[in-house]
């Protein structure tokens, strides 16, 4: 007998997916049949310009496991998700895409270890043909490397503890770094292989423009979780350099001075640029360091007002 109680949530973000709706509804069936645990999924349209919205209302009355949401406009995958996570009843959050190059019978693989509290958030790691291996390689290596988390595919089907995800602020474009941001909080990571398959219909959603914005984000994100805590060892540092910088400048001018007699005017100005840039850099570093106590401090009132 199925249980009651209510565990999975798969989020399914999708535009412009209206042949792939159907089918990938008929694997979650099959999952919600031969799965004994509480399975809910949310469709959210993200403001697709095809039949996508229409297919999924008639799918809803069809399977009662499915529940739809609606964008007005397209506005990406992170929001998407974050109206899920907001909608969202189960006990674990499964990331999943429309696009039917998953299988739905791999999310027990994906939610097992959350289920078994050996881990409280899981990544994919996909097995088969990817056409953008590449990029994704250079992208994940990269990843590693400034978030130190040791998973080989953070490009992939996702599943996450509601708990690894309630304090965790995004913004958009940045549910590519939700594993760096759940392990930089202390949150158990692991990674279990997942089936990937060739896409079949629609198209993908992938542009040339979004590398440099990932390579962008990339440093966005690490800074933050680098810096945002204590924000005077980026300033501070930089300020001790500059202000160093300064006064080796200023011997320097005072030997020309004393031992030619005469000063280089641009070497003074330098010495004045240095010693107050390192002084200014200091004063926004205290300045910040007191806007992330106010911030730590309203996270713990959020907190415990839950």
């Amino acid at each position: 007998m199925k249980r009651t109680k209510l565990k999975i949530s798969v989020i399914v973000p999708a535009y412009n997916e209206e042949e792939n709706i159907s089918p990938l509804m008929n694997e979650f069936a099959k999952l919600d049949r031969s799965w004994n645990e509480g399975l809910e999924v949310l469709f959210i349209d993200d403001g697709s310009r095809d039949k996508t919205w229409d297919r999924a209302r008639r799918l809803a009355s069809k399977h009662r496991f499915l529940r739809v949401f609606r964008h007005r406009a397209n506005f990406g995958i992170t929001r998407a998700l974050e109206t899920g996570f907001a909608n969202a009843r189960g006990e674990v959050f499964c990331f999943f895409p429309a696009d039917l190059q998953f299988l739905a019978a791999d999310i027990p693989r994906l939610a097992g270890p959350i289920l078994a509290d050996t881990a409280d958030v899981v990544t994919g790691r996909k097995i088969g043909r990817y056409e953008k291996r590449f990029v994704s390689g250079v992208y994940n290596l990269l990843s590693r490397i400034l978030f130190g988390v040791k998973v080989k595919d953070l490009n992939s089907v996702k599943a996450f503890r509601r708990e690894a995800v309630e304090d965790i602020v995004l913004r958009k474009d940045w549910h590519r770094y939700l594993v760096a941001l759940a392990a930089s909080d202390g949150w158990r990571i692991e990674e279990v292989d997942v089936t990937l398959k060739p896409r079949l219909h629609g198209k993908s959603k992938f542009s040339f423009w979004r590398i440099p914005i990932g390579v962008l984000d990339l440093i966005s994100v690490s800074f933050l979780l680098r810096y945002s805590r204590k924000p005077m060892l980026l300033f501070g540092t930089l300020g001790g350099v500059s202000f160093a910088l300064g006064v080796i400048s200023g011997l320097v001018y005072l030997g020309f001075l004393i031992f030619s007699g005469t000063g280089l005017r641009p070497l003074l100005f330098l010495v004045v640029l240095l010693v107050l840039m390192g002084l200014l850099l200091v004063i926004a570093g205290f300045i910040a360091e007191q806007i992330a106590q106010i911030k730590a401090e309203l996270d713990q009132l959020r907190k415990r007002d839950r």
